[in-house]
């Protein structure tokens, strides 16, 4: 039996061109980019190179790259360091109820810190309102935060529109693009953004690295001390080898990104098809013209999140939910609550599958036919 994959929000498997661009630089660079010999400049030098293409997938200047661990560092940096920066201005930070716990935890933290946070509702299309962002915004607002797609519901949120009513305020506007990132087509400066989280693995580059862009005069505390690295934003020797991979992992995605598009845009509906022709019964969760291709969340009416991701991984799925599940007890999804209320059963019977460049129409079929056969099974 095949085991198949169908959790690539979660992360990906790299890519063999990324692997095979990082081998020779395990092997002949290992010179620290901040050393003035030969040995360091030539580590420079790849650094500088990926540097480039990562900030050219974005629109932005390579000066404005801040190489990261991932996309929960580039998250905190982004919050805590512009609000700390910039809290002589106000204290007040807008965000969403349904934002990834990098952003959540962090905005929590804050307001221990004596900032005000409002968490602006979403609702069941898996959008915020913009009159409730209009509402929100104060005089007194220095940051907005807003992911660009919802990492368990695959939902666009209208981050340009809120970037043109920041035109002129005060606030600076970040957004965390993991799920968006390899493709949408993301212009920093069409969005109207100041701050933007990348991570590499989502796109079958490799873990522990991501960036954070920061537009040029945006005033941004360091939140780790040592060596002048990335412009004195984030202190600690870069990490050229996994830098290299993402430079390869971004070239891919953004030469396939119109082929990847169409291809998890079939495998999505082939999927839901099958289930059709399966006679499953099925909701999904959030307005799907406004959904990424890559992503789809499904209510399974009569289940429940456990026995579904138990079952799935024994026959070969790999699926995962937005629900914390532990023994006996589940916890529901933040992100489905914000939606559909905490108490709504939709919160403890939907799973994610997101779709990835490994997938093939076969075995997306194949997974299709096992998890009918399953909910079939535990619905009679």
């Amino acid at each position: 039996m095949e085991n198949i994959y169908l959790d690539h929000a979660a992360t990906t498997p790299v890519a063999k061109s990324v692997m095979e661009a990082m081998y020779p630089i395990y092997e002949e660079v290992f010179g620290n980019p901040s050393s003035v010999h030969s040995f360091g400049r030539k580590a420079r030098h790849y650094l500088d190179e990926a540097r480039h293409v990562l900030a050219k997938s974005i629109g932005a200047n390579e000066k404005e790259i801040v190489l990261t661990s991932g996309g929960t560092e580039a998250d905190n940096l982004a919050i805590i360091g512009t609000a700390m920066a910039n809290q002589d201005k106000g204290n007040h930070i807008i965000t969403t109820a349904q934002e990834h716990h990098a952003t959540l935890h962090t905005a929590e933290y804050l307001e221990g810190k004596g900032f005000r946070v409002t968490y602006l509702p979403v609702y069941q299309d898996g959008k915020i309102a913009i009159n409730d962002f209009k509402n929100a915004l104060t005089d007194d607002t220095i940051l907005v935060t807003m992911m660009t797609v919802n990492n368990e519901t695959g939902i666009i949120q209208p981050i340009e529109e809120v970037g043109k009513l920041l035109d002129g305020h005060q606030a600076y506007f970040h957004t965390d693009a993991v799920q968006a990132f390899g493709l949408l087509e993301l212009s920093v400066k069409e969005l109207g953004v100041d701050l933007l989280s990348v991570s590499a693995h989502k796109i079958n580059g490799p873990k522990g690295i991501g960036f954070l862009y920061v537009r040029n005069g945006v005033n941004l505390n360091r939140l780790q001390f040592g060596g002048e690295q990335e412009r004195k934003r984030r202190a600690g020797t870069e990490n050229v080898i996994s830098a290299v991979g993402f430079q390869a992992a971004v070239k891919l995605a953004m030469e396939n990104r119109e082929n990847r598009l169409q291809q998890y845009q079939h495998f999505k509906q082939l999927f839901l098809d099958t289930l059709l022709d399966e006679g499953i019964s099925f909701q999904l969760n959030g307005d799907q013209e406004s959904a990424i291709a890559s992503i789809v969340n499904i209510s399974f009416p009569g289940t429940n999140v456990e026995a579904l991701l138990t079952n799935f991984d024994l026959a070969g799925i790999a699926a995962s939910s937005g629900s914390a599940c532990t023994a006996g007890s589940i916890e529901p999804s933040h992100v489905l609550s914000a939606m559909f209320g905490s108490e709504n059963e939709r919160t403890k019977n939907s799973i994610r599958f997101s779709f990835g460049a490994f997938n093939t129409t076969e075995n997306v079929s194949e997974a299709a036919q096992r998890v009918a056969a399953i909910v079939k099974r535990l619905t009679t």
